[in-house]
């Protein structure tokens, strides 16, 4: 197997330094971080700040997936849009704004809503999926292409003050995935911030803890969200989590042959 290296020279070692001097980081981390694509589906309040701290990380190619226009009621809470973008796209003003911020990472763009099809190729394309967007058919087409490229997916949302995170990854045998949580079939109320409000720092919140989740992952580092979900209430501030057990009988994940994590 060929494995692709990095050389970090003085001006990418000063531009990370503050993740090198993490003893968990250090040049190995950000080395893998410069080798990783991220997938990154739904740039909306969720993603817009998960992009920006991946690719102000240095993660070597993040591609943004949403079909949707800038609109003027995003800017309240979508931190990398600004007045000048509202009628724009919104995969080509993050994708300026991105490239602004660190020039060295690859961003590709699709601006079409991606259904189970086109989803499997550019899941199995990346090596962490970020799932940012805000409708249910979504979030279980991406599950599925997660399950069945076997690439972690990191799952967040939020609504009024309340927001969720997880981490379903396919390479953990006792993982979960994302429908043994939240079955397609079931009577579920599909809740959008466009009719029920959404706190503003909430979503940085959220997108913030899946980039750190999905940096972590890159680097095999620390104890991921994986079987647990984490549950934000800005209401009162108050963080709790639930234990999250794979579902013998789920009809994505339960009949596949699951390969073990790879020891880092």
């Amino acid at each position: 197997m060929t494995i692709c290296t990095v050389d970090l020279g003085d001006t990418e070692l000063l531009r990370y330094s503050r993740h090198i001097l993490l003893d968990e980081f250090g040049t190995g981390a950000q080395e893998q971080f410069a080798r990783a694509r991220a997938l990154v589906v739904g740039m909306g309040g969720l993603g817009a700040p998960a992009a920006q701290f991946l690719v102000a990380a240095g993660v070597g190619a993040v591609t943004l997936c949403d079909d949707d226009d800038v609109d003027l009621t995003n800017l309240q809470r979508q931190i990398l849009y600004a007045t000048s973008d509202v009628g724009a796209r919104k995969v080509d003003a993050a994708a300026r704004r991105l490239a602004a911020v660190n020039p060295t990472v690859r961003i590709d763009t699709i601006s079409t809503r991606v259904d189970a099809e086109a989803l499997v190729p550019l899941v199995q394309a990346a090596d962490v999926v970020l799932d940012c967007c805000d409708n249910f058919a979504t979030r279980h087409a991406v599950n599925a292409a997660c399950v069945r490229g076997g690439r972690p997916l990191v799952s967040g949302a939020a609504v009024r003050f309340d927001g969720q995170v997880a981490v379903f990854d396919p390479r953990d045998p006792a993982s979960p995935c994302y429908h043994c949580l939240f079955g397609d079939g079931e009577e579920v109320e599909e809740t959008r911030c466009a009719t029920m409000g959404v706190f503003a720092p909430l979503v940085g919140i959220v997108g913030a803890i899946q980039a750190a989740e999905a940096l972590r992952l890159i680097a095999g580092v620390g104890e991921p969200l994986t079987r647990r979900l984490l549950l934000i209430d800005t209401l009162t501030m108050r963080f709790r989590e639930l234990a999250v057990p794979r579902d013998p009988a789920c009809p994505v994940c339960s009949g596949r042959d699951r390969p073990h994590r790879e020891s880092r």
